[in-house]
């Protein structure tokens, strides 16, 4: 499932390329009868709350999308280069042997969420801010909502929610969500008083949007390791002192997650070591999905575990203490 920088970084695709603009609304699929409401009218703006996508539109109704797990947004046309694919050099839309993007296109710009074969044609490099063929695109697959503009197409597919809300919705889903701290000024007092008021397992907790909001498998795992905390400790028995860690550990990993498009979670590492976890997942998590391989800094076997139906990795030795 797309994790809380990917939807951040879809809401800045929208704000630069569609904000502004008067957009037409269809649903090639069929399947999104609101569209009628909002089409032909202006985005205005262009934000994310956790893991989820909001679109303003002039009329004060928004678009409200979560993706869910398979949920994607893909971009074509005039889209413009950022310091993400500047940055890039060519390594964005890498291969590999089977023909999939490493990483599972977490860095790129035109496609954003659930992985597919079919996404990039090309290196993205290549391909954005280029014009490629007739605009727009037809639509590939079941797209559930193409946003088009002069010269700017999104195309959203597979998502678990896709719906026109009000003014008051909005508010009624923000205040059901925990803190996102590229949004709220004062989320780590409201993440401390929401983690205190459950017994549930911290590794339970980290994933509950109600308390905090953005954190999936990936950070949820690796926030934990860089911790030294067990997963299955109890939230509320936590010291004040290690959640405000965990706090400040998430607003700092969410920062890099949308400046770079990836879960980059080890930090230290020499230029080398940073190219090649770019470049690859398999060298940028401490111990996600690396199930019964030694732990970076012990030794270890690293432990797979399934708590609440999700794959929950962790140290035992390091993540043996109790706070």
């Amino acid at each position: 499932m797309p994790e809380g920088h990917s939807v951040h970084r879809i809401a800045g695709q929208f704000a630069r390329h569609f904000v502004g603009s008067k957009c037409r609304i269809s649903s090639p699929q069929g399947r999104f009868g609101d569209a009628t409401q909002i089409d032909g009218r202006t985005i205005v703006r262009s934000y994310a709350v956790g893991k989820h996508l909001f679109l303003e539109f002039d009329t004060g109704d928004s678009l409200h999308v979560h993706l869910g797990i398979f949920g994607a947004w893909d971009f074509a046309g005039a889209m413009q280069l950022d310091d993400t694919v500047s940055a890039a050099v060519g390594r964005m839309g890498q291969t590999s042997g089977r023909g999939t993007v490493v990483g599972a296109h977490e860095d790129s710009l035109a496609s954003i969420g659930a992985p597919r074969r079919t996404r990039l044609r090309m290196g993205e490099h290549d391909m954005v801010g280029v014009e490629t063929g007739t605009f727009p695109p037809d639509p590939i697959g079941q797209v559930r909502v193409r946003i088009l503009t002069a010269d700017a197409v999104a195309d959203l597919r597979g998502p678990t929610v896709c719906e026109v809300v009000s003014v008051v919705r909005v508010a009624e889903i923000l205040d059901d969500l925990g803190p996102d701290p590229l949004v709220d000024r004062k989320g780590e007092e409201r993440f401390l008083v929401r983690v205190k008021r459950t017994a549930t397992p911290i590794g339970r907790a980290l994933m509950n949007q109600k308390i905090v909001a953005g954190i999936g498998n990936v950070y949820r795992a690796e926030m934990l390791f860089r911790a030294r905390l067990n997963p299955f400790l109890a939230a509320n028995a936590l010291p004040d002192e290690s959640l405000r860690a965990l706090w400040r550990d998430w607003v700092g990993l969410l920062k890099i997650g949308v400046k770079t498009g990836q879960m980059l979670t080890m930090d230290g590492l020499t230029p080398a070591r940073k190219r090649a976890a770019l470049a690859n997942r398999d060298d940028r998590h401490w111990v996600y999905r690396r199930a019964g391989q030694p732990c970076r800094m012990c030794g270890t076997p690293i432990v797979l575990d399934i708590m609440e139906a999700r794959k929950l990795y962790f140290c035992p030795t390091c993540q043996g203490v109790t706070a």
